[in-house]
């Protein structure tokens, strides 16, 4: 692998490519837009953006068979981020339009409880309940930016740690909702770092960090 990996980054009609593309550029990648499996094809890792709703996203992903080429990718393990929508398509299943999504995670993706404002838009901090590189340099109750009326809820641990393992930050908006995961080489947020700033291209050096190691 060259010092630059090259990363997918999948073209679906729901993300802003541009922005994506510009700040992996910027922190060290190669990028490649991948609306085909052809796009996926000898990449080092994949990133799924996103705005909007599963439902046409899970059917643009199927229209351009790309959902089972991600469903594979996610299943060898292979370095992943999820942003947004992106992340919510990992779990089992949308409460926003009872879209069945990837399953790669459990849980479903559920209304923000109690919000103040829907949809929540704009700075909130991202509270670590656990460490991982993809945070590191980045200090604890750190802004980054959000917009978003839905996120993952992974089911209660039910007395193991297997909750613990997957989420690595928490947001406040009404109740707190889970803003980040982590298992393996897959990593997802809820917020945008390609917009967030400073913090959020740390985010996403450290991403490509991983990439490197991997």
């Amino acid at each position: 692998m060259t010092n630059r990996p090259l990363i997918a980054v999948v073209d679906y009609g729901a993300g802003n490519l541009v922005s994506i593309h510009q700040a992996l550029t910027t922190v060290g990648a190669d990028v490649r837009i991948a609306a085909d499996p052809g796009g996926l094809a000898d990449v080092a890792a994949v990133v799924v953006p996103g705005v909007g709703a599963a439902a046409p996203a899970m059917a643009r992903l199927d229209g351009q068979g790309l959902t089972g080429p991600i469903a594979a990718w996610l299943d060898a393990d292979r370095p992943f981020l999820g942003i947004c929508l992106g992340l919510q398509l990992l779990f089992e299943g949308s409460d926003e339009d009872a879209a069945a999504t990837l399953g790669t995670l459990p849980g479903r993706t559920v209304r923000l409880a109690d919000a103040p404002t829907l949809p929540h838009i704009g700075w909130n901090q991202v509270e670590r309940t656990r460490s991982h590189p993809i945070l590191d340099g980045i200090d604890d109750g750190a802004d980054f930016y959000f917009v978003h009326s839905y996120a993952g809820a992974p089911p209660a641990s039910q007395g193991t740690d297997a909750e613990d393992d997957l989420v690595l930050a928490l947001t406040t908006h009404g109740r707190p909702f889970v803003s980040a995961v982590a298992r393996g080489s897959l990593v997802g947020v809820q917020f945008h770092p390609e917009r967030s700033g400073v913090d959020g291209l740390r985010l996403l050096a450290n991403f490509v960090d991983l990439v490197r190691a991997a």
